[in-house]
């Protein structure tokens, strides 16, 4: 499996970006996916969870009500939509994905959960 992450970049405290996920094949646009994040000198961390449907998804506390994780299956891309950004979402995100339904499970949030990581892209916000 190979998953893509992109649209990262620089913004200003306040504003919006809008990441995805692309996996490598059509296979993978049946398996959970998350998001993950890493600022320098700390640990990988939950960031937003979507089952293979969509019908589930979860978030962590830090995320929730300004995040937002969607799926088109078509595309086999998952999306990561981030508004009123602030300085600490600074991180490297990665996009995560396994074969087991980890969405319907309280293991959702754990990273040896995720058998298959993309590479991650940068994300910025100037305060």
């Amino acid at each position: 499996v190979q998953l893509q992450a992109s649209g990262g970049g620089l913004v200003q405290a306040g504003g919006s970006l809008r990441l995805s996920c692309a996996a490598s094949e059509q296979t993978f646009s049946t398996w959970d996916r998350a998001w993950f994040r890493q600022a320098p000198g700390k640990e990988r961390e939950f960031v937003a969870a979507i089952s293979w449907s969509g019908s589930i998804t979860h978030y962590a506390d830090s995320v929730k009500g300004r995040f937002t994780i969607s799926r088109e299956n078509a595309k086999n891309t998952v999306f990561l939509q981030m508004n009123s950004l602030k300085p600490e979402d600074t991180a490297v995100y990665y996009c995560a994905t396994d074969p087991d339904p980890v969405a319907s499970t309280g293991s959702y949030a754990l990273v040896p959960v995720y058998n298959y990581w993309g590479r991650g892209t940068q994300v910025t916000v100037s305060s």
